[in-house]
């Protein structure tokens, strides 16, 4: 389709590439987004180039992963199609930095199109009468065990140390995680991986002087093993019980996964 263009509107260093909706074969489309994307960025000199797009338009997708546009967001029921739907838009950019082609240009953009799960890092302390320290956030009712997201980059063991830290004022080296477990959508979260570490027994002055250091905790408790029921979510009840049962390993939904046969 030889009359199939694309735009690109320029302000300052930055561009936005559009074209019109219509039907396109896909080797047309691509060349056409290649074309006008290394145009606007080498002839104009251009600091990014952004593209939106409908989230049906599977081709448009496509098309801009493979000219090097890494997909930055979404935005929810933004588009108002013509047969009264609403869809979402997905927002592509492309950076005069950024790698294109070989390896990197690939792996840059599965990286940002591909899901990604939150990391979470948990510790399981106990003082000497067996009781389990948890802590009281501001933000919800049950409680939880200290520690919390672990960051981009950082290994699970150094984001539970660093939570610890952060909440309670415990600096502790940590060994291999007891439990490691994924957990289903949970209220308004998405699906995540938690790594659980077994902080031991905690000795008397250690346990008694812990006070919350981090302001969204309103308290800490240590509370007996046969209560945490009360305090705490099932899926964080059952995956403490298998660490103080002794269990270490993998599990889904805090509930070890049955072997073949």
């Amino acid at each position: 389709m030889s009359d199939f263009k694309v735009q690109v509107d320029i302000a300052g260093d930055v561009g936005q590439l559009r074209w019109e909706e219509q039907v396109v074969d896909a080797e047309t489309l691509e060349r056409a987004v290649s074309l006008a994307a290394d145009d606007a960025i080498l002839a104009h000199e251009l600091r990014r180039l952004q593209c939106d797009i409908p989230a049906t338009d599977r081709a448009a997708m496509v098309a801009l992963h493979r000219c090097g546009f890494r997909r930055e967001g979404r935005l929810r029921s933004a588009l108002l199609k013509p047969s009264g739907h609403l869809v979402d838009v997905l927002i592509y950019a492309r950076l005069a930095v950024d790698p294109v082609y070989g390896p990197h240009g690939f792996s840059g953009v599965m990286n940002s199109v591909l899901p990604a799960k939150r990391t979470i890092a948990h510790v399981v302390f106990r003082d000497e009468s067996g009781n389990v320290l948890l802590t009281e956030t501001t933000y919800k009712d049950d409680w939880e065990l200290p520690g919390g997201v672990v960051d981009p980059g950082e290994s699970p063991r150094l984001g539970a140390r660093r939570e610890l830290r952060e909440e309670i004022g415990l600096d502790i080296d940590l060994g291999e995680p007891a439990l490691t477990d994924w957990m289903p959508p949970y209220l308004c979260w998405d699906d995540a991986i938690e790594f659980i570490y077994d902080g031991g027994v905690l000795p008397a002055a250690v346990a008694h002087s812990i006070a919350p250091c981090d302001p969204e905790l309103r308290a800490v408790h240590w509370v007996p093993r046969e209560n945490l029921p009360d305090r705490v979510s099932e899926l964080s009840a059952r995956r403490i019980d298998l660490l103080l049962d002794g269990y270490r390993g993998t599990t889904e939904n805090g509930m070890r996964i049955p072997s073949d046969g």
